[in-house]
């Protein structure tokens, strides 16, 4: 039979955020298990660091310049996907059953079941279950991180979706025929209102900077000097920070806990061995990177590299980093149609990753792309081109950002205007017309080739 697939697809998880990728005390053992017996790749990047362009693109497998659901409901340029080819039609067409719980694509997208899916528990369905239990609902609102003092961990939505993600487990693992089921969980992205022992496990005195925290914001786009006046963060302290930081991490432990669970209840079930796993997110957060919150009109590694750890048993071998250049919703779109024995659609943009997983290949990419739109304060276009060493952020209606992350990996100074990298910053708008072109952006018209092509940009 081919094999089962088990997706948990998380909201704005920082890829530094695991033990496995070096978080020097945050407690994330079942997904570091996970990552050591199967591949764990090191440098996964979103195609969009926002929810639903990023979530868009896993599904219809393009960029989000081509499904055109460029932003979130909150702005003016809210709109649905255009009709593309998905991967979940494909693997239907295989005979696999799917199952999709937890966060959907928001109010204006189709519903799952419009994309094929068989089953939906949507999480609106806990404040259901929780009012039933004669719990207060879940707090919300300002300010953004606080505690959940009205329940226990095993009340908690993380809790309540896994749970309804073993149930659908147990019911296909009773049934001769290959399944997908997909978990997205709202965590950890803000507001992070955690039970205890979750809310305090990491005391804000524990708690150091991020490296990038104090960043005057010098020589870089006005939008991010604003960021901080829209959201009310300027001149805080870290002092201010470090508990929403520790609830932040606290979720994230939460959230392994889960993941723990539903991996437990696959070897249980004994469908372990014929079921790959996956675990990601579809982009970061800044949680106080740079001073910021949430991801909006920045292209710092905060938000746009993401965990991504796949184990497919018979397939990879244990514990092996990837370090391959991976755009991971578009990658992943194209692989799980491989990986259920499908052809993917032809206008499909990523790349296979199969060669890597197999220890045959790599997707001998030598940078990747990433693409925003704007969203809460109006629309706002910009391009990242990220290589190992260097990132160049086209920024359409402010100055260019360059960074060096090799002397600087916090991304604090912005180079684009050093006379010594001029010829940097000439070779990387070059790129990035050729990755332009090559997902046929169409920002690639007159005035953008001559800033790029003729070096005509500040």
């Amino acid at each position: 039979m081919p094999p089962n697939i088990l997706m948990i697809v998380a909201d704005q998880h920082r890829q530094d955020c695991l033990g496995i990728n070096g978080h020097p005390f945050l407690k994330t053992p079942n997904l570091d298990k996970l990552a050591e017996t199967g591949v764990n790749f090191t440098n996964a990047f979103t195609s969009s660091p926002i929810c639903v362009p990023a979530r868009n693109s896993l599904l219809h497998g393009v960029w989000s310049c081509k499904h055109l659901s460029i932003a979130n409901a909150d702005t003016e340029a809210s709109r649905p996907a255009i009709e593309l080819p998905t991967f979940t039609q494909t693997i239907k067409n295989q005979g696999y059953n799917l199952s999709f719980i937890g966060k959907w694509l928001g109010g204006k997208a189709k519903s799952p079941q419009e994309f094929g899916f068989d089953d939906y528990i949507p999480e609106g369905q806990y404040a259901t279950w929780r009012a039933e239990q004669g719990l207060e609902p879940r707090p919300s609102g300002m300010p953004f991180f606080g505690y959940d003092s009205h329940i226990t961990p095993q009340q908690s939505r993380l809790y309540w979706g896994a749970s309804q993600t073993i149930r659908k487990l147990e019911e296909q693992a009773a049934k001769d025929q290959p399944f997908l089921i997909r978990w997205d969980p709202s965590e950890p992205h803000l507001p992070n209102v955690v039970p205890q022992p979750y809310a305090d496990m990491y005391p804000p005195e524990s708690i150091p900077p991020w490296p990038s925290f104090g960043d005057p914001l010098i020589n870089k786009p006005y939008i991010q000097a604003q960021q901080l006046r829209s959201w009310g963060l300027d001149g805080w302290t870290w002092e201010k920070w470090a508990p929403l930081v520790g609830r932040y991490l606290g979720e994230i432990t939460l959230l392994d806990q889960q993941v723990g669970r539903v991996l437990h209840a696959l070897e249980t079930l004994g469908i372990a061995d014929n079921t790959i796993v996956i675990y990601t997110c579809d982009h970061g957060d800044m949680c106080g990177a740079h001073g910021m919150i949430d991801k909006h009109y920045v292209m710092y590694d905060d938000v746009t590299r993401v965990p991504l750890i796949i184990r497919w048993p018979g397939v990879t071998q244990p514990n092996r980093k990837a370090d391959d250049f991976v755009i991971h919703t578009i990658d992943l779109a194209k692989t799980l149609c491989e990986m259920a024995g499908a052809q993917a659609p032809d206008t499909f943009q990523g790349e296979s990753l199969i060669p890597t997983l197999k220890g045959t290949g790599s997707t001998q990419r030598q940078d990747v792309l990433c693409m925003y739109h704007g969203n809460q304060f109006g629309l706002y276009s910009q391009r990242m081109v990220r290589s190992h060493d260097w990132k160049y952020v086209w920024n359409g209606t402010a100055e260019d950002e360059l960074y060096d992350l090799v002397n600087d990996p916090a991304e604090r100074i912005n180079k684009a205007q050093f006379l010594e990298c001029r010829d940097i910053v000439r070779q990387f708008r070059l790129r990035l017309h050729e990755w332009m072109v090559q997902v046929k952006d169409p920002l690639d018209n007159g005035w953008i080739r001559r800033q790029l092509l003729e070096n005509k940009k500040i």
